[in-house]
């Protein structure tokens, strides 16, 4: 029998193809002939090795097939399952609660700030609105004026030596405060200010500068700022610390224009705009120019200075109470100012005519010129 006759006999009888005799001959030939019982060992080693080998095939087929089905099937956008999660992730999550508030916080200020702002303009807008102040813009009334003079004559106006120079840009009034060179005046007037010179009816001109100033009650402290001033010498009129009463005469010097002008009027109110405890309402015809300006009752006591007016109501002009510019300047430190401000006590115009008073008092009542 040839080697391929054994093989195919072996394997009939591994696959339980032989009958029953033919299996008790291929048993007795396997154990009384070694050389076929070796290749019945070896067909067996090489059948099984056949076999591993056809199931380790079958095994790789399977799980080829199953990654394909499974994996290679699946989108490629949606193999991360469970992506990895980042350090900013992780942060995010522990502090969203807190991050959360404080935006919201955030949002609620900013939103509330504008509200308030917007709030705050609109009641600024409506004061605004209402109220005036009475600095005098000097360029605006001099260009109308050119212009109402050409207009008129039908001829450009004719050039002046004096209009050519530098002018002053507002003007306001103020007044003498002490002998030692103390002057106050509204703060609107000379906000904004590069320059600010005082000038009187005599000439009197003085550089001056700013000591304090009061934006809230619209007050401004300055004092005389060049070499050649000396003093005032004793002021004529005192200064009131008592509430004036209502009804009670009083007049005001200013500069509505640029000679000093006269007015007269009462004390309608103790309060002023707004119902504002530090002002007076007063029935004074008052015009831009005229803030600053010293209120003066009948019996020559100073009793106030002349800060603004109500719009579209006639007569209804306001000034800041003396008794509250005493306790202002009684407030200031030795860091504002340089030396005391003694406010005069003695009164030199009681029982004195109107007019009479008024030449003894427009001495110590000041053009201010702003220069910017």
């Amino acid at each position: 029998m040839t080697e391929r006759e054994t093989f195919v006999l072996i394997e009939r009888y591994l696959a339980g193809e032989l009958n029953r005799a033919e299996e008790i001959d291929f048993d007795q030939h396997r154990q009384n002939d070694p050389v076929f019982a070796e290749r019945y060992r070896d067909y067996q080693e090489l059948f099984g090795a056949m076999h591993v080998y056809k199931n380790r095939t079958a095994l790789k087929q399977k799980l080829q097939t199953i990654h394909t089905t499974e994996f290679e099937t699946v989108p490629e956008t949606t193999e991360a399952v469970e992506p990895v999660t980042s350090s900013w992730k992780i942060f995010w999550n522990q502090h969203f609660a807190t991050m959360a508030v404080a935006a919201s916080v955030a949002v609620i200020t900013v939103f509330g700030s504008l509200l308030s702002l917007d709030a705050w303009r609109s009641v600024k807008k409506q004061q605004n609105a209402r109220y005036s102040e009475l600095r005098r813009e000097v360029d605006q009334i001099k260009r109308s004026q050119r212009a109402l003079i050409q207009d008129i004559s039908g001829k450009p106006s004719i050039p002046n030596a004096k209009l050519a120079l530098r002018p002053a840009s507002f003007i306001g009034t103020g007044f003498v405060l002490s002998s030692s060179g103390y002057f106050v005046t509204s703060y609107h007037v000379i906000k904004d200010a590069d320059s600010v010179y005082i000038e009187n009816n005599k000439g009197l001109r003085y550089k001056v500068k700013e000591v304090y100033k009061d934006k809230l009650h619209d007050l401004a402290i300055l004092k005389i700022a060049d070499s050649s001033f000396t003093s005032f010498g004793h002021l004529p009129y005192a200064f009131k610390s008592s509430t004036a009463d209502l009804g009670e005469k009083v007049y005001t010097l200013g500069f509505p224009r640029e000679d000093m002008v006269y007015g007269e009027g009462s004390l309608s109110s103790r309060t002023g705009f707004e119902g504002d405890s530090t002002a007076y309402q007063i029935s004074i015809p008052v015009n831009p120019g005229n803030s600053g300006g010293p209120l003066i009752d009948s019996q020559g006591n100073l009793i106030g200075i002349i800060s603004g007016k109500q719009r579209e109501q006639e007569g209804a002009a306001f000034a800041i109470k003396s008794a509250y510019l005493k306790t202002l300047i009684q407030g200031m430190g030795q860091d504002t100012l340089k030396e005391p401000i003694n406010l005069s006590r003695r009164n030199n115009l009681a029982g004195l005519a109107r007019t009479q008073q008024i030449k003894k008092l427009q001495d110590y009542v000041f053009m201010v010129k702003i220069y910017n």
